[in-house]
């Protein structure tokens, strides 16, 4: 009787089977992406999922532009936003690394994890990438600097930022923050005014010592 009421009762949402899939990935790769397994999570049956999702494969391409949108297109956006100089402009692009609503590391490291078993998402991978870098560089060219010169920061800024992911570093909040202007000044040659700092301390809660 159970299962008959949920195979003609709940049968929960498209984002809740996305959800779950997203959480499975994240702690376990996408080989535990499975449909049995995440109804067992859910407490739904089995049947209930094809009211969302044609197969296994669409719920993973609907993974793929979940991290596509998020990381890639928020990235993309902060990036565009409004600044008054270069570095405030890469304190911007900095909220990415400290917001996961922004950006979501353990996505970003569970995806490029995934690419390393699928030629597909190695692909998602790389077009991701350039089209990061090619944010940055506008952004870089936005305030002056040439295509190369642009180019090359862009590529800083961004393949140290991939390194952190990739290596799972860990970073006490406090020594980051600390870190965080010399960063800029590495990136953007320029150093950050103490008014940007603030601004940018604000947003993320966090009161210099």
């Amino acid at each position: 009787m159970d299962q008959n009421l949920n195979d003609t009762g709940w049968r929960g949402s498209q984002e809740g089977w996305l959800e779950a899939a997203y959480s499975s990935l994240i702690d376990s790769g996408v080989d535990s992406v499975k449909i049995l397994p995440l109804a067992k999570k859910l407490k739904l049956s089995r049947t209930s999922f094809y009211w969302f999702f044609k197969d296994r494969e669409e719920l993973l391409d609907a993974l793929v532009q979940k991290w596509r949108d998020k990381n890639t297109g928020n990235l993309i956006k902060q990036s565009e936003a409004y600044a008054e100089s270069l570095a405030e402009a890469m304190l911007n692009v900095f909220d990415c690394w400290l917001n996961k609503d922004l950006f979501d590391s353990q996505f970003e490291f569970a995806v490029r994890s995934w690419a390393l078993q699928s030629s597909d998402i190695l692909k998602e991978v790389q077009a991701a990438d350039q089209t990061r870098v090619e944010a940055l560089s506008k952004m870089f060219m936005r305030f002056g600097l040439k295509a190369v010169p642009a180019d090359v920061r862009a590529r800083t800024t961004y393949l140290v930022q991939i390194g952190y992911i990739s290596m799972q570093s860990q970073e006490d909040i406090a020594v980051r923050m600390k870190r965080i202007p010399e960063y800029i000044a590495i990136y953007t040659g320029q150093i950050p005014q103490q008014r940007e700092l603030d601004r940018f301390f604000a947003r993320h809660g966090y009161k210099p010592g």
